[in-house]
């Protein structure tokens, strides 16, 4: 299927200013009733192009039921070869005749790489971004935790996915569009995330959780450009900052999948991003995810992940955070000696640090008293063999 490809929907029906608002508004009970009226298709011709059922088109007109997911959506979008832009989607792989030079190359659309391949790609890991925002973007705050509400990943699932942490990321040729971001506008993004940052850590994610996603999204279109390699790089650390706030806001709403899901992007943005540090405080978080899940072994797997990574650049103020991790998962084995060697070495490493500010400003809430409290309430208990 091409540009070429006659739709079902011809130029004129798709000009029409009610049918675009309704379709600018994903309000398809209304989109449905005037590609009935003025398309002249019907509710099963609908249907079937957009792969559902009559009896789903006839809920979705009578307004029972809505569409709230990003892939039902796309596929309306192909079905009725509706052009991405009037629904809010990049550029469907149908638009448009591609190059035939570009048939070939890795990053032609519609040949993006897999998110799980190793090493990881970079533009896999905007791909990732672009995914999750929109599907969230589209769904009410109802909707989404219906939607995503599932457990979270654990095991190897979890941590086969994750070995390309350990990989340099792979060199991806042939960028599209030139880029014109420059260092000014990635230090306003910069001011933005951290901002986001320490409001969720001061009131909560609540109402802010759209603002951070609709910028997770625009940095994302910028990454799918070709920037400089000094504003791609921090665009990445960017990303990571923004999917690291997005994962705790959604963890916070009880959405432990979703959170899993923006860790993982936040990780591969940082790994993109030559963020190694940032990286092991997102395996530090997705450890402490496991540890309130009950996953003590899958938690200790991703600590010393995160310690194998960053071992040559993280500061003894981080690394004493990933040993009071380390000494809380083995509290929860029930392993006295390792609680209690991880614990010492976490006190040494944070006496070793200073207060210069060369280390990150979001790890330097950690001291003391956040050791104390964190190894004091992790008293190791015996487990059942």
């Amino acid at each position: 299927m091409d540009a070429a490809t006659p739709g079902l929907l011809t130029p004129d029906v798709l000009d029409r200013a009610d049918i675009r608002a309704a379709l600018a508004e994903h309000d398809f009970a209304a989109a449905f009733t005037l590609i009935k009226k003025w398309g002249g298709l019907s509710q099963n011709r609908i249907a079937s192009a957009c792969r559902l059922t009559p009896g789903k088109v006839s809920m979705i007109i009578s307004g029972s039921q809505r569409v709230i997911s990003f892939d039902v959506v796309c596929r309306i979008a192909d079905g009725l070869r509706i052009p991405g832009s009037l629904l809010g989607l990049a550029p469907r792989p149908w638009e448009g005749e591609p190059n035939p030079a570009q048939h070939n190359q890795p990053d032609a659309a519609g040949d993006r790489p897999d998110a799980d391949e190793i090493p990881w790609r970079p533009d896999a890991t905007v791909d990732l971004a672009t995914h999750l925002t929109r599907s969230d973007l589209v769904m009410d705050r109802r909707a989404l935790t219906r939607a995503l509400a599932g457990a979270a990943v654990t095991g190897a699932a979890l941590l086969d996915s994750l070995e390309g942490w350990l990989v340099p990321a792979a060199t991806v040729p042939g960028q599209r569009r030139p880029g014109r971001l420059g260092i000014s506008e990635v230090e306003e993004l910069e001011t933005t995330a951290k901002a986001f940052r320490q409001w969720d850590h001061q009131y909560g994610g609540g109402l802010r959780r759209k603002a951070v996603l609709g910028q997770l999204a625009d940095v994302s279109g910028a990454l799918d450009d070709h920037q400089a390699p000094a504003v791609t790089d921090r665009l990445y650390r960017v990303m990571a900052q923004l999917a690291g706030t997005a994962a705790t806001m959604a963890w916070g709403s009880g959405l432990h999948r979703r959170a899993q899901d923006y860790y993982r992007l936040a990780l591969r943005a940082a790994h993109a991003g030559g963020d190694l540090v940032f990286g092991a405080n997102v395996l530090a978080g997705m450890a402490r995810q496991m540890l309130y899940r009950d996953r003590a072994d899958d938690a200790l797997q991703l600590i010393h992940l995160a310690q194998e990574g960053a071992r040559d650049v993280i500061g003894p103020r981080a690394r004493a955070m990933l040993h009071t991790r380390e000494a809380w998962a083995y509290a929860a084995q029930g392993r006295i000696a390792g609680f209690q060697r991880a614990t010492a070495k976490a006190a040494e490493d944070l006496a070793g640090a200073d207060a210069d500010g060369t280390e990150p400003y979001w790890i330097a809430h950690f001291d003391e008293a956040e050791l104390a409290g964190v190894t004091g309430g992790a008293t190791p208990r015996s487990r059942s063999r």
